[in-house]
């Protein structure tokens, strides 16, 4: 029997970290071994494992997508992997883990910890999976700056009205300007600055959110945001491995050095070179989207819709929910809406038809679909993962055209949203959804084709499918 302890964090910290902790814990308990789960999620760290336990472990697995500390693993037998790998079959990451776990960093005696930190962040680098890591990484830091100042906004709009732009109205105005010129203000630095931390720790965060004010300052906006992030990330990280000091001048590399010249450069590429070519490509992405969602609103609506539910919180149904989010900065407020109907459908779908055709489902699903009606209405897509990882093949392509078809009718019905998160709770908040009667219809639309989609492919549970 082994001693498991693991890590689990997900972009948004809310559904995949815990469901990723509970998949391992079944996993590990199916193969006879211990483990306990630290996760990593949006209040912060719950279950944190002691240095004791860390020591005592013999298998350390970390299943995450977003940037995790792993100084403190260094001489133990680490295996990384993604929260879905851990959610869809827990029992087999464990098995794969106890073979090809290898040793991560080197224990060092104290007069060789300089070296030994520079090899653990080295092994590091080596592990990590690439970009779409180091963005999700800005975008989980990213999510409650959008979420509070999206929902500031709108109760501004609910205490001022059309008048809440007038400081004469003072709660309204102090309300709005609060979210406006502080959480939203702050989406793009934080994004900027913490993508360039998951690429070069630390001494990354100062360029990158330099970088993403001078984004907003130039005009290049969201996308700006995630050049300098990249850009700021990959030169401080070439800088701190080519900028070799004496150990009395060491310690001023990651606190004066780096920042400085790093942020001089990224500065510089910033106004120089990058911000007018990325703002005239924002200008024109906006001004297609304006066509289209005259145009082709159904298309791009059932486009963002299909992406929401295909891997339920997964890279795709990312990538159009970041994308929605960063056309608020634009006024452009359409696909947002489009987006969260899109992603309440797939559970609420899945809730309904555990209620409607029990036989197809099993007991454990039956009881997941309690669940799945709060993560449903809460705009909490991860809610279907359950259903789709036991049977993918029916399930995905169900809500897919539920989600499409709930997105294709928010867009034209021409709803507009301007909170990015908050599901039912938000609607009520005057201003903060526009045709909300015809909005609730179509996520109501989408849930019904969901279920009618369930009803043909789905078949009765039997001990073979059970």
């Amino acid at each position: 029997m082994a001693k498991i302890v693991a890590v689990t964090s997900c972009p948004t910290g809310i559904a995949h970290t815990f469901m990723a902790a509970e998949g391992l814990e079944q996993g590990s308990k199916a193969l006879g071994h211990t483990i306990k789960v630290e996760t990593q999620g949006s209040v912060g760290s719950q279950n944190a494992l002691t240095a004791e336990e860390i020591a005592a472990a013999d298998l350390v697995i970390i299943a995450a997508d977003t940037k995790v500390d792993m100084t403190r693993f260094a001489g133990k037998r680490v295996y990384q992997t993604s929260t879905n790998a851990a959610i869809n079959n827990g029992q087999a990451v464990v098995s794969t883990a106890l073979e090809q776990a290898k040793v991560f960093g080197a224990a060092a005696p104290k007069e060789e910890l300089a070296d030994s930190v520079a090899k653990i962040k080295e092994e590091r680098s080596a592990s990590r999976t690439g970009p779409y890591k180091h963005l999700m990484t800005g975008v989980s830091y990213m999510l409650p700056f959008v979420v509070a100042g999206g929902l500031l906004i709108a109760l501004g709009f609910a205490f001022g009205g059309i008048y809440v732009g007038d400081k004469e109205n003072t709660l309204g105005w102090a309300l709005f300007q609060t979210g406006a010129q502080g959480g939203f203000a702050l989406m793009v630095p934080i994004l900027a600055g913490y993508i360039a931390y998951s690429i070069a720790d630390r001494p990354g965060l100062v360029p990158g959110m330099i970088g993403g004010m001078l984004a907003g300052f130039t005009g290049s906006g969201f996308l700006g945001g995630i050049a300098a992030g990249f850009i700021a990330g990959y030169l401080t990280d070439w800088l701190n491995k080519h900028i070799k000091l004496s150990k009395n001048l060491a310690g001023l590399k990651p606190i004066l050095i780096l920042p400085l010249l790093s942020s001089t450069i990224v500065g510089l590429l910033m106004l120089f070179v990058i911000g007018a070519p990325v703002k005239a490509l924002l200008d024109a992405l906006t001004t297609w989207l304006s066509g289209m969602q005259e145009s082709s609103a159904a298309i791009l609506g059932l486009l963002l819709g299909a992406m929401m539910a295909f891997d339920m919180g997964g890279p795709i149904n990312k990538a159009a929910y970041t994308f929605a989010v960063g056309l608020l900065d634009s006024q452009i407020y359409m696909p947002m809406a489009a987006v969260m109907a899109a992603g309440m459908t797939p559970p609420l779908g899945l809730a309904l038809a555990t209620m409607l055709f029990k036989n197809r489902f099993t007991a454990a699903e039956k009881e997941a679909g309690k669940a799945a009606v709060v993560l449903g209405i809460s705009f909490i897509t991860e809610g279907a993962i359950p259903f789709a990882a036991k049977d993918p093949f029916r399930v995905i392509p169900s809500i897919m055209v539920g989600s499409g078809v709930t997105g294709a009718l928010s867009m034209l019905f021409k709803a507009e949203l301007r909170v990015p998160h908050g599901g039912i709770f938000v609607l009520p908040i005057p201003n903060a959804v526009t045709n909300l009667g015809p909005y609730l219809l179509s996520i109501l639309i989408g849930t019904a084709v969901t279920v009618g989609m369930l009803s043909l492919l789905k078949k009765p549970v039997t001990e073979d499918n059970a």
